[in-house]
């Protein structure tokens, strides 16, 4: 009788297994039903688009995928379904996807120093590659943008004296606390960790990379990296891809690092990304390794309060963002211009929850 529900157990595994769906060239539809939640997600996300003063909601695209099917697709704008949108600091977790493709080929522990793969962080040896994921290098480094420029170190590392080499501009800094103990914000500890990453994989196979670890086993062919003077990717702020292509990578961390039959990513590094890091400086923010949560370290509610806990989140500059809702099976890709901070991250949630799978007054 065992053995009889044992083989049961493997059955049904395996039919669930394959009744997944997954995107091959192009992705599976089941467009929603229109009705009056979807009605109200709308009119949120594409109010009357303000061109003259760039003031209010502006989304260029709207993508939700359910289970793996676009359920819903929308663009604004100059965007189009096949246009690679800049996603600013999603490209932080762009690169943690392509770091944990690296981590789980054995080329580097999260423990190492980063100075073993970067050596002007010499002058830092105690910061970890763990710490540079949390944001958590310790650092005196200022995440000012337009509003404080004079002031800011990222404006300086992506547009003036740092630019030429952005890695070696961070490692320049002093310091403001010890190491892995408190977040600090930092698209600086990004850029090093796409400069490590050189070391980690070779010159020579560098260049290709995030494409043959990454890009290419999800079917993603819309990307595009910037790199600095010195080759580097520009890991915290400048890969492009259309929204479907970026969702992609949602659906890789929904499934916990699985696509299709393929573990890409070990279920370790995923493990790592969504569990929330212990400042010891008070935040309102949720950070994981390199994505964001809505947990906190001591288990107290997220910052998004009407969508589900297990929601995390890659979020860019102008209201960039993918969210995934693994309790939900949704993944949702929004683009947009954004430029006074009215966009509400919950509200949106709340809508889109409501809109596909009738939870959003949870």
């Amino acid at each position: 009788m065992t053995r009889l529900m044992f083989t049961l157990a493997l059955l049904i595994i395996s039919c669930s297994a394959a009744a997944e769906t997954w995107p091959s060239a192009q992705w599976s539809e089941r467009p929603t039903t229109r009705n009056e939640a979807v009605s109200a997600l709308e009119s949120y996300a594409f109010p009357a688009r303000d061109e003259a003063t760039r003031k209010g909601v502006r989304t260029d695209a709207l993508l939700i995928i359910h289970n793996g099917e676009v359920v819903y697709e929308r663009y604004g704008g100059v965007t189009q379904a096949d246009t690679p949108h800049l996603t600013w600091s999603i490209s932080k977790s762009i690169l943690a996807s392509v770091l944990g493709v690296a981590f789980g080929e054995g080329r580097f522990k999260l423990e190492d120093p980063v100075a073993t793969f970067y050596p002007p962080f010499n002058v830092h040896p105690d910061i970890k590659l763990q710490d540079l994921l949390h944001w958590a290098s310790g650092l005196d480094w200022q995440e000012d943008y337009e509003y404080a420029p004079l002031n800011s170190s990222v404006v300086s590392m992506l547009y003036t004296r740092g630019r030429g080499d952005m890695a070696r501009y961070t490692a320049e800094h002093g310091v403001a606390s010890a190491p892995g103990t408190s977040y600090r914000y930092s698209s600086g500890d990004s850029t090093v960790l796409a400069a490590a990453l050189k070391t980690m994989v070779g010159e020579t196979a560098y260049a290709d990379y995030p494409w043959t670890a990454l890009f290419e086993p999800l079917g993603i062919t819309s990307a595009t990296w910037e790199r600095d003077a010195t080759g580097t990717f520009v890991g915290s702020s400048y890969a492009y891809m259309t929204a479907r292509d970026l969702a992609r990578i949602g659906l890789l961390m929904q499934r916990r690092g699985r696509w299709q039959d393929r573990q890409l990513l070990p279920q370790a590094w995923v493990d790592f990304n969504l569990k929330p890091f212990k400042s010891l400086t008070p935040t309102d923010e949720a950070p994981g390794g390199h994505w964001w949560l809505n947990t906190t370290a001591d288990g107290k509610a997220g910052p998004w309060p009407d969508a589900p806990a297990d929601t995390f989140a890659a979020l860019g500059h102008w209201g960039q963002a993918l969210y995934v809702i693994p309790s939900a099976g949704l993944v949702i890709v929004r683009y947009a211009d954004d430029r006074d901070g009215s966009y509400d991250h919950n509200q949106l949630l709340k809508l889109a929850l409501k809109a596909v799978v009738g939870e959003g007054d949870k």
